[in-house]
């Protein structure tokens, strides 16, 4: 086998069925050793977004999404999307080519250093080999999807691609296994008896939990302490937010209630949760229980006690050793989500469609396995705390490093991965102009999702920061698109809606292969009172 062989058949071996990518001079090899192998390559229309829809893969499926790109522009491309993932810790590994390396210490014609280019934003940045590349593909892939779970870079020089390989043993490591073992940090530690002493206990997941399968214990542990359930964004669907204990979603619309309750507990029990979706600097006076496959390093909060291990195992565990408590109850639960979901319709202005009227339209008849995306900007936040989630991994949203123009390709891989589900892409005019492109493969693809625009013909976000100094808009105004044009140029269905009954209809279109681009005109009004 040469190089590329070896290469893509570990991939294969571990379970990956398509990469995702850009190819140039120096993927020919790699792209006939895919094809050898019976793996897909989607043709994204470029590597950005190619890296965005290998992220979604990963979120989606837990395995690492594989991105490729070609040498000098192509990689520097990449770079976003290989970002994204290490802030959103999502397992990815990217592939960018090389020229020859006879050239590489003289030439300089579309040559990066792709080392130093890709070190700061990825788990482990490398040059692969004929006589390493078993190895590397090996090692590659355990750092992918060792906790925290994230991209990891390979480069392949163009003289080597088709080279015979030496090392050519594929091997894959126990990236899956799942121990027991639990280590315990803290001086004179007593979880038990700090879970017991605590009468307002919430329960803060995230990422990790959500990656570990932890819904069923985390629920658990709640029910028993009465502890009130809140979710990270990106965890969203841990625990179905049916839960009668689910306070809400920290961090997105509402956040004030959600951090009142938060300030109000006597113990923080963050199982899983990453620190890097924060938006708002804690500020929590109680202790915090850290339970998670890591140690608690970014001190992003103080934990006077630490496990460590499986997030699943410790709070089974946890569930048989502490004591029932009434904790916040479930009736005191329903009163805090009443007045959060009636502070959600704060600022709507009657005879227009507002933001939130999109959100409530759209999952009024939703079936619950529906997949949604949604991209950066004020409709994330709406999106992140109203819309109700019942399974993981079905409300996906970039909240690491945050990048714009995540959403549509998120969507188009939901859709390809599953084609019987309802997918659902809510983006803004801003992040949509990012990747309009993508609808055209989506097209292609016989993608029937639907992508709902919020249009308001401004980045919202920004524009709120200026109206707040009393500036001008300034740098924020996004022109009017035709998007039914749009839509149809790229061989799409598109429809402009106003009003709620006209979005109503509009998503109650039979499924079809083709996507729809539904041009949402909202009032941007609600924001300034939201947010």
């Amino acid at each position: 086998m040469n190089m590329s062989e070896v290469m893509a058949r570990y991939l294969r071996a571990a379970g990956v069925d398509v990469m995702f990518g850009y190819p140039g001079d120096p993927s020919v090899e790699l792209l006939e050793g895919c094809r050898n192998v019976g793996m897909d390559f989607i043709l994204g229309r470029r590597e950005g977004t190619a890296g965005l829809m290998a992220q979604a893969y990963g979120m989606l499926t837990g395995k690492p999404g594989v991105a490729l790109s070609t040498l000098g522009p192509g990689s520097t491309n990449l770079v976003n999307a290989v970002a994204n993932a290490y802030l959103d810790r999502t397992p990815m590994i990217a592939i960018s080519g090389q020229i020859d390396t006879k050239r590489l210490p003289t030439f300089t014609h579309q040559v990066v250093d792709q080392h130093s280019l890709f070190t700061p934003v990825s788990k482990w940045a490398t040059e692969i080999a004929p006589h390493t590349v078993g190895h590397v593909m090996r090692k590659a892939h355990r750092i992918a999807m060792a906790p925290r779970k994230g991209p990891v870079h390979l480069t392949t020089p163009a003289d080597y691609v088709g080279a015979a390989a030496f090392d050519d043993e594929i091997k894959l490591p126990p990236v899956d296994g799942v121990g027991h073992g639990v280590v315990v940090y803290g001086e004179d530690a007593d979880p038990v008896g700090l879970i017991s002493g605590a009468k307002r206990p919430v329960v803060l997941y995230g990422i990790s939990a959500m990656q570990g399968n932890a819904g069923a214990e985390i629920a658990a542990l709640a029910e028993k302490i009465g502890a009130a359930l809140v979710s990270s964004p990106m965890a969203k669907g841990t625990v179905a937010e049916t839960h009668p204990l689910f306070a809400g979603v920290l961090d997105m619309a509402c956040n004030a209630q959600m951090w009142d309750l938060v300030r109000s507990a006597d113990l923080i029990i963050a199982a899983g949760f990453d620190g890097v979706e924060l938006i708002k600097a804690w500020d929590v006076p109680a202790p915090v229980l850290h339970i998670d496959n890591v140690p608690n390093t970014d001190q992003i909060y103080e934990s006077p006690v630490e496990m460590v291990g499986s997030i699943s195992h410790i709070l089974a565990s946890l569930v048989e050793d502490v004591k029932s408590a009434d904790g916040f109850g479930a009736k005191a639960i329903k009163a805090h989500r009443d007045a959060l979901m009636a502070a959600y319709e704060d600022g709507r202005v009657s005879g227009v469609l507002n933001p939130s009227d999109v959100i409530r339209v759209a999952k009024a008849d939703a079936p619950t396995d529906t997949i949604v995306t949604a991209d950066v900007g004020s409709h994330k936040l709406l999106v992140g705390q109203g819309w109700t989630t019942h399974n993981p991994r079905s409300c996906l949203n970039s909240n690491g490093l945050s990048s714009m123009g995540f959403s549509l390709p998120a969507a188009m891989v939901a859709k390809y991965l599953n084609p019987d589900r309802n997918v659902i892409c809510f983006t803004g005019d801003g992040g949509l102009a990012m990747v309009q492109s993508e609808l055209r493969l989506a097209a292609s693809l016989g993608l029937g999702l639907k992508v709902v625009v919020f249009c308001d013909n401004s980045l919202n976000r920004i524009e709120l920061k200026q109206m707040a100094r009393q500036y001008p808009s300034t740098g924020t105004v996004i022109e009017d698109t035709d998007v039914v044009k749009m839509a149809e140029s790229m061989a799409c269905d598109g429809i402009m809606v106003e009003t709620e009954q006209a979005l109503a209809d509009a998503l109650s279109r039979p499924v079809s292969n083709t996507p729809l681009v539904i041009g949402a005109r909202i009032d941007p009004k609600q924001y300034w009172t939201q947010f």
